[in-house]
């Protein structure tokens, strides 16, 4: 945990109250643990050649980076979508817990985070104790960011609800500055392409 001093001094000894809040943290939740059901959905499209090979997440995104030797067509991100937002409504719960390991890489015991017998990983995170509090999952991009890595950035939750107004407000500025009602911006562009 990182904290800023924003006024006053601190001096060895002294007791401090730290709290989380409670909003950004659910959000941070939610983007986590839709990484186990998108790299669950990315081995079920894709293949099991998948493997994460980096990942971000805060309250307004996730992003997450994976082993891909191409760009992926809009059929499988389509498909990959689709079965993290059914692993969202099937209300999976999540299930956290220690296993046993004989190697060096990660020690004896070690946490890990089971969403029914679609996902199981070895994660550390803070995670939704039920697939259905993430409540939608929305893909934004999908774009490579070295030989072989593919990169997918996503929304959950608020996350999608905001992206979908600022899309329909858009659609809006669109259809006032064309003149035509958002159902008939299509034709109406055609139309004026017609024209010119």
């Amino acid at each position: 945990h990182v904290g800023v001093m924003t006024k006053g001094m601190l001096k060895k000894g002294d007791k401090v109250t730290l709290s989380v809040n409670a909003a950004k943290r659910a959000d941070s939740c939610k983007n986590h643990s839709a990484t186990h059901l998108l790299q669950g959905a990315l081995k079920e499209v894709l293949g099991s050649h998948v493997q994460q090979s980096g990942s971000y997440v805060d309250p307004d995104r996730l992003r997450f980076d994976f082993a891909h030797f191409q760009s992926m067509t809009a059929e499988e991100l389509e498909k990959v979508e689709k079965i993290v937002n059914e692993k969202i409504a099937e209300a999976i719960p999540v299930v956290t817990g220690a296993t046993a390991l004989f190697g060096e890489k990660y020690g004896e015991t070690v946490r890990v985070v089971c969403m029914g017998e679609f996902s199981k990983e070895f994660c550390g995170g803070t995670h939704v104790a039920n697939t259905s509090n993430i409540g939608l999952f929305k893909i934004i991009s999908e774009s490579g960011v070295a030989a072989g890595t593919r990169r997918i950035e996503a929304l959950t939750g608020n996350g999608v609800l905001k992206y979908y107004a600022q899309l329909e407000e858009t659609l809006k500025e669109a259809a006032k500055a064309a003149k035509a009602e958002p159902v008939q911006l299509v034709k109406k562009i055609h139309s004026m392409n017609d024209e010119i």
